[in-house]
């Protein structure tokens, strides 16, 4: 059976991932605020700290809920593991989970039925969101990871936000640079996630103003009175 065919949704599966994309969506963001609140808070800040880690144990927990819901509905078994891999890889890291949203631009890609400049619009709203939410992500787990290691140039979560801003833009400048091996491997998923989704908007954009041109010259000179 091939991919094309193991990925291919079941009308029960598809009826809860419209039921739960919102709520997860809502579990995402407390996600985010409880693991914010743990790498920014203060070492003795008691009980935020554990508040916090508590939000953090719990939303990932309804990852796990909707993920074994989705393997038992989906009828693929293990074969679900490798037909939706990026759900599989948000599982095991939560802060990748703005990257969940391709999945929704990519749905909204396919659907032919809507005038192609909202198509556009949403792609680029999407995208847009997506690299926000990444960003935010990225800039967190590089400051917990850099702000206490020798040599680092990254020591105030601005440092992280200015680093995770110049390489999600692409421009690098060098002056924030990740030392440790595990702010590397962000800082790489960063640049490939950063490239990809720079990709979605500039590209949609484009097609935006073709599309625009195009039925502007359609419509013609205007008719003389």
């Amino acid at each position: 059976m091939s991919d094309r065919t193991t990925a291919r949704s079941t009308p029960a599966l598809t009826r809860w991932e419209e039921r739960a994309e919102a709520p997860l969506f809502v579990a995402s963001m407390l996600f985010l605020l409880g693991y914010a609140a743990r790498v920014l808070a203060p070492r003795d800040a008691e009980p935020w700290r554990d508040i916090s880690l508590a939000l953090v144990g719990f939303t990932w927990l309804l990852f796990v809920v909707d993920y074994a819901v989705r393997i038992r509905l989906s009828g693929l078994g293990h074969r679900f593991v490798r037909a939706h891999w990026l759900d599989t890889l948000v599982l095991i890291l939560p802060l990748l989970r703005p990257l969940r949203m391709v999945q929704v631009y990519t749905a909204v890609q396919k659907r032919r039925d809507e005038p192609r400049l909202s198509l556009y619009a949403r792609v680029m709203s999407y995208a847009g969101m997506t690299s926000l939410l990444l960003g935010v992500s990225a800039a967190l787990a590089v400051y917990r990871l850099e702000r206490d290691a020798p040599g680092t140039s990254i020591r105030t979560f601005g440092d992280a936000v200015w680093w995770a801003c110049a390489t999600l833009t692409t421009v690098g400048y060098g002056d924030a640079v990740p030392v440790t091996p595990g702010g590397r491997v962000v800082a790489a998923c960063l640049m490939v996630c950063g490239l990809a989704l720079l990709g979605a908007v500039t590209g949609s954009f484009s097609s935006w103003l073709i599309q625009s041109f195009r039925r502007e010259d359609e419509k013609g000179p205007p008719a003389a009175g």
